[in-house]
């Protein structure tokens, strides 16, 4: 394991100043078992650059059953404009019901976004990784405080057992978004059109909302949390952490939250 794990930690020095196709077509190349999980714009990118390669690719999204409407045209179109057979993956239905009749359909305002989170996105992704051996994400350093180190491959501290390590790639590691808006715009990338109405950073439609001009893009999302652990679990590795059996109870902000705004 010390060797793999001192394998990894070259390949994160030899590529951190790779343009990210480099660090695409490396991982593309090194493991079969691999996919691309798409949600968001720096997401879309990957897939262009990736098909651009020539290669095939698989790629993944999560559906939490609480998406926009706009997300949820979004992902029919790119999966229409790069022709993929874009799997979908769904929470388990039991494990929905049971948390909303425990919590109601509004009770992460109340008790905190870990366990919806858990519920509808952590657990059916973890369910996806099992089957692969690594996968890719558009993270960016400049996107969260809990994202600030982040190398462009790493073992996923997260999603890795004693039995079995997962290799994560970021290859928009060190990309800034201005980086990323330039290459839709040069390349004709599909975009989520809520970005036109002031939303960055974009989740399920109960816990994200759009910021205003100079505002963090992380701000838009669980906002009434006094926290800056801007993360849903599904980076979880991030904040220096597996990901726990019993979510921690956040820290909530003590005003009254309007379902549904």
């Amino acid at each position: 394991m010390s060797h793999y794990v001192q394998q990894i930690e070259a390949w994160a020095d030899q590529y951190a100043d790779r343009d990210p196709q480099a660090i695409l077509e490396f991982a593309l190349q090194e493991f079969d078992s691999i996919a691309i999980s798409f949600s968001g714009a720096e997401d879309v990118v990957l897939i262009d650059m990736a098909t651009r390669l020539k290669k095939p690719i698989s790629v993944f999204s999560l559906d939490t059953g609480r998406l926009h409407g706009e997300t949820y045209k979004f992902l029919e179109k790119v999966r229409l404009r790069y022709d993929l057979d874009l799997e979908i993956l769904f929470p388990e239905s039991s494990a929905v019901q049971e948390l909303v009749q425990r919590q109601g359909l509004y009770g992460f305002y109340r008790e905190g976004h870990y366990e919806c989170c858990a519920v509808r996105k952590v657990e059916p992704l973890r369910k996806k990784l099992s089957t692969l051996s690594a996968w890719i994400t558009g993270q960016r350093r400049d996107q969260s405080p809990t994202r600030h180190h982040i190398p462009v491959v790493q073992i996923d501290p997260a999603f890795s057992t004693v039995h079995r390590t997962l290799i994560k790639f970021n290859p928009l590691a060190e990309w800034r978004s201005e980086q990323v808006w330039q290459y839709i715009r040069e390349h004709n990338v599909p975009y989520n059109p809520l970005h036109t109405q002031g939303f960055v950073s974009i989740g399920c439609e109960p816990c994200t909302r759009a910021v205003l001009p100079n505002q963090h893009e992380r701000e838009g999302r669980w906002w009434w949390e006094n926290t800056t652990a801007k993360e849903c679990g599904l980076h979880a590795g991030n904040l220096g952490r597996s990901i726990p059996s019993t979510p921690p109870a956040p820290s909530i902000n003590p005003v009254k939250i309007a379902v549904g705004v």
